[in-house]
């Protein structure tokens, strides 16, 4: 997908809030191997180094773009490569995730081959959004089955692979993981108003919708989609309820 990262970032502080619910699940040690999966622009996988004394960090992406930036905070310790989380191989003390397994479909089978990436009493620590119910997601799809989005894009949608959290704990468990925690926690944000929702899912969910569309009806959709999201909020600000699942679990000896 054709990634911005200036346009992901314009909200990276609202994005990068749970990082830290989710690494205070982490087991720090030194001398960690640890892959940063979907890295994106890097800043929370320096973090993840900064806070790894003495590890090897290695960040993966599949985005020219994400990776652009995210290669200029290489340094001794902390790298990063161009790769796909669906067919990657190898093994690591952490196996980390923040926000980007969503974009991968059959979490049945994913959540599985993530784990056996994990060395035995190393530990798989996922983060992802569970945010397909609200009205700024619905709407999308709702818009894409529209005339002329429908027939451009060929009837196609794309349907969240976002797994019930009591369903991703028997995924783990089943794949050898202890010491297990799911939960799914709301992270609120308020927004200026309903374009700024617009401005949100730019960055994401609208992605690959905007890749799939002929650039003529781009802005078609986006004015039917904003007036979607001023029926709703028809002025601000905008409480804005972001959804996110944590998971974290360490591979049995």
């Amino acid at each position: 997908m054709p990634w911005d990262s200036v346009q992901y970032n314009k909200f990276k502080e609202e994005r990068f809030t749970p990082f830290e619910d989710l690494f205070a699940l982490i087991k720090v040690r030194d001398g960690m191997s640890a892959v940063d999966l979907g890295c994106g622009t890097g800043e929370l996988t320096s973090q993840l180094a900064d806070r790894l004394p003495g590890s090897s960090i290695l960040g993966i992406d599949n985005s020219p773009q994400m990776l652009q930036r995210a290669e200029t905070q290489g340094r001794p310790g902390l790298a990063f490569t161009c790769g796909d989380i669906a067919t990657l191989d190898g093994q690591w003390d952490l196996v980390f995730s923040h926000a980007a397994i969503h974009w991968l479909d059959n979490h049945l089978a994913l959540i599985p081959r993530l784990m056996t990436l994990v060395i035995p009493g190393g530990q798989l620590a996922v983060q992802e959004p569970s945010n397909h119910r609200h009205p700024s997601h619905a709407l999308i799809i709702e818009t894409a089955s529209e005339e002329p989005f429908r027939t451009a894009l060929g009837g196609w949608v794309r349907l969240s692979p976002i797994l019930e959290i009591d369903r991703y704990a028997e995924l783990l468990h089943e794949s050898g993981g202890t010491e297990i925690t799911v939960f799914e926690k709301v992270y609120p944000h308020l927004l200026a108003d309903a374009d700024a929702l617009v401005e949100w899912t730019s960055g994401t969910t609208l992605v690959p919708y905007m890749e799939r569309l002929p650039q003529e009806l781009h802005a078609g959709f986006l004015v039917r989609y904003s007036k979607k999201l001023h029926t709703l909020w028809p002025r601000g600000p905008v409480f804005y309820t972001f959804r996110r699942i944590i998971m974290v679990a360490t591979r049995g000896e």
